[in-house]
């Protein structure tokens, strides 16, 4: 019944992974598409590409994410949570993206993961360690952190920009920028894979770690393998409905602002995935690099409506997959039980 349940979590994964990168490929790909700086066909390719890189490169880093997340229980008790999730995250990203807005798929799965730890402690079972933590670190604090940096940072960074291309006739600012923005898009898809790779990768770790597979000494090539090719399998299939929210109902932008919210989010993500090992979000990044650069010129271009929406949907994410996860979780337990 094990090696059931572990099959489970391993199928539950691979389409987290592919939903992930289905409804990602709108962060790298939405402004290059809507400045005309890459065709739709190229943008998907290059951000599938990227995205399968970036995904096989994060499998190292997946081990320290697995060990300074969470601490499952052993067991069909461990593998029930994980389950229960993954089904839940699953379920909320199908959700936001039949209504066309980005959200986070770290959020949805930790807030998952903490609604099944809950309902293993409500039936008797072992609580996840480690939860107060990785709901503090991993929800809490890039959820207000994060954004604000993206947004501060692409809103102050327009301006020497701009200055230093004051002279330049606009038609050599726009070509450059849509050049410029070509390498943002794949900078921004390999970030991606990287920041995303390791949490499906860890979630796979936890897993073998459950179903006393693996001591977690090591990272399987397998895990590496499924985990990028699911990501960049998913980019290809495209997500457009997000990707039209970011590249036209969110803001008016010209190319110059969006190669600055592209390549300064691809930095951030690049320097919390390598350099500081923390787990930001890359739609909250994006979207609010894009808001904070599109917000610094001369005229209203904000669809204030939508981005209320969208700030109530990242809010709302962590509780909500937290509830459904507790009620999957509280379902499952009867045929979980050993």
């Amino acid at each position: 019944m094990t090696i059931f349940f572990f099959a489970l979590v391993v199928v539950f994964a691979a389409a987290f992974a592919f939903l992930n990168g289905f409804r990602d490929a709108s962060t790298s790909v939405a402004l290059a598409v809507r400045n005309r700086a890459l065709t739709p066909t190229v943008a998907v390719l290059l951000a599938g590409f990227f995205n399968f890189v970036g995904a096989g490169l994060s499998a190292a880093l997946a081990l320290q994410v697995s060990r300074a997340w969470v601490r499952l229980p052993p067991g069909q008790n461990g593998l029930t949570i994980l389950a229960a999730g993954l089904v839940s995250a699953i379920l909320w990203g199908i959700y936001t993206w039949w209504r066309g807005i980005p959200s986070s798929s770290t959020h949805a799965l930790v807030g998952g993961l903490a609604g099944a730890g809950a309902a293993s402690v409500a039936v008797g079972g072992n609580a996840i360690g480690g939860a107060d933590t990785s709901l503090l670190l991993q929800v809490a604090l890039p959820l207000l952190v994060s954004p604000v940096i993206a947004f501060a940072g692409a809103y102050l960074l327009v301006w020497p920009v701009t200055w230093a291309a004051r002279y330049t006739p606009p038609s050599v600012v726009n070509g450059r920028s849509r050049r410029a923005q070509s390498v943002a898009a794949g900078a921004v898809a390999f970030a991606h894979g990287l920041q995303d790779g390791q949490r499906t990768a860890a979630v796979l770790v936890l897993a073998m770690l459950a179903a006393g597979l693996s001591d977690g000494g090591a990272m399987p090539a397998w895990v590496a393998l499924l985990t990028a090719a699911m990501l960049a399998a998913g980019t290809l299939a495209g997500g457009w409905r997000i990707s039209y929210t970011i590249g036209y109902r969110l803001m008016r932008m010209d190319p110059l602002r969006g190669s600055i919210a592209q390549l300064y989010s691809s930095v951030i993500l690049l320097v919390g995935a390598i350099g500081l090992h923390w787990p930001i979000s890359t739609t909250h990044t994006v979207t609010a690099a894009v808001l904070g650069s599109g917000s610094n010129q001369g005229f209203p271009a904000t669809n204030r409506r939508l981005v209320i929406r969208i700030l109530r949907f990242w809010v709302l994410t962590p509780m909500v997959t937290a509830a459904v996860a507790l009620i999957l979780g509280l379902a499952l337990s009867p045929i979980a039980s050993p």
